[in-house]
C-alpha cells in the first residue's frame, strides 16, 4: 500500500509516502492529533517544493521564530491546545531560509520524528532549496519570479451592516513599530441555523519597516482562538551560509520536464 500526504505549512507544500504500514488517526503527543502506524517501513521523506513565491522584500533583515498558538473549548469543558513554530530568516537581498518544526505527524512514526527541513528563496541565484538536516541532502529547483510588488498591510474589509472595522493605531510589536486594526465580523441570528449572533474578531498588526504581519489574533466561537506572532525578532544581518545548500550535502537537482539529476557531495563552485 502506498499513500502521498501532502501538507501545507508556511507556504510550503510536502510529501511523505506511507508504504506497507498500517494506520489510523489517533491522538499524538500531549493529546495532538497524529498519526500511528504498525509494522513495515513507514514514512519515507519524498521531498517538498515552494508554494505561491512571496512579493519581493530587500533592504529589511531580520530572524525570528513565528509562533502559531490555537486553542478551542469543547462543550464537554475540554480543551484542544496546539502550538506550532517556524524559524524565519530573511537577508537585505530579499533571500529567506524557513524551518519549520514539522511535527504535524506526532512523535509515533516509526523510527523517530518527522524530517528536519529547511526551505531556502533565493531570487538573486533565481533557485529554492529543500534542505534535509539529518541526512545531508537537498533538492534544488528553479525558483519561480515573485511578483514585484511589495508586500502590502492586509486590507481590512469594507464596513457593513455586518463587518465593523476600526484602527487600533501604532504600536511596539515584538520590538518594531507596527500599525494595528481590528475586524469584527457578524453572523446574525438564523443565518447559518446559530440561534444567536456571532462574532469573529480579528485583529493584525503589521510592520511597514518589515513589510510583514508581526502579530494576529482571531477569535472564531465555531473553531477557538488562534494567536500568530513574530518572537524573538533580531534585525541583525543573518548569515549568508543560510541562504545556500552546505558543500557536504548531497543536491538533487529538479527542472521540469526532466529528471532528477544528482550531485555528489562536495565543495561548492
Amino acid at each position: 500500500m502506498k499513500l502521498i500526504i501532502m501538507l501545507k505549512i508556511n507556504r510550503v507544500l510536502i510529501a511523505w509516502m506511507l508504504v506497507g504500514a498500517a494506520f489510523a488517526q489517533g491522538p499524538g503527543p500531549n493529546g495532538r492529533a497524529g498519526m500511528r502506524m504498525g509494522a513495515g517501513p513507514g514514512v519515507r521523506f519524498l521531498g517538498a517544493q515552494p508554494a505561491r513565491p512571496e512579493p519581493l522584500v530587500t533592504g529589511a533583515p531580520f530572524s525570528a521564530d513565528a509562533v502559531t498558538e490555537r486553542s478551542q473549548l469543547l462543550p464537554n469543558g475540554n480543551k484542544i491546545e496546539q502550538v506550532s513554530t517556524t524559524r524565519m530568516y530573511r537577508d537585505s537581498q530579499g533571500r529567506t531560509r524557513r524551518e519549520p518544526a514539522l511535527n504535524v505527524l506526532g512523535s509515533t512514526v516509526p523510527g523517530g520524528s518527522v524530517p528536519q527541513l529547511a526551505f531556502i528563496a533565493d531570487p538573486v541565484a533565481g533557485l529554492s532549496y529543500v534542505l534535509d538536516l539529518a541526512n545531508h541532502t537537498a533538492t534544488k529547483s528553479t525558483l519561480r519570479q515573485p511578483p514585484n510588488r511589495p508586500n502590502r498591510a492586509p486590507r481590512a474589509r469594507a464596513n457593513s451592516a455586518n463587518v465593523r472595522t476600526e484602527s487600533l493605531g501604532r504600536q511596539l510589536i515584538s520590538g518594531v513599530p507596527a500599525d494595528g486594526n481590528r475586524t469584527t465580523v457578524t453572523i446574525p441570528a438564523g443565518q447559518i441555523g446559530n440561534a444567536q449572533d456571532i462574532q469573529i474578531v480579528t485583529e493584525t498588526w503589521y510592520s511597514p519597516d518589515l513589510q510583514l504581519t508581526v502579530l494576529t489574533k482571531r477569535s472564531d466561537p465555531r473553531s477557538g482562538e488562534s494567536v500568530f506572532q513574530l518572537n524573538n525578532l533580531s534585525r541583525a544581518e543573518p548569515p549568508s551560509t543560510l541562504f545556500e545548500a552546505p558543500g557536504d550535502f548531497q543536491v538533487t537537482e529538479q527542472t521540469r520536464g526532466a529528471r532528477m539529476r544528482s550531485r555528489a557531495p562536495g565543495p561548492t563552485q
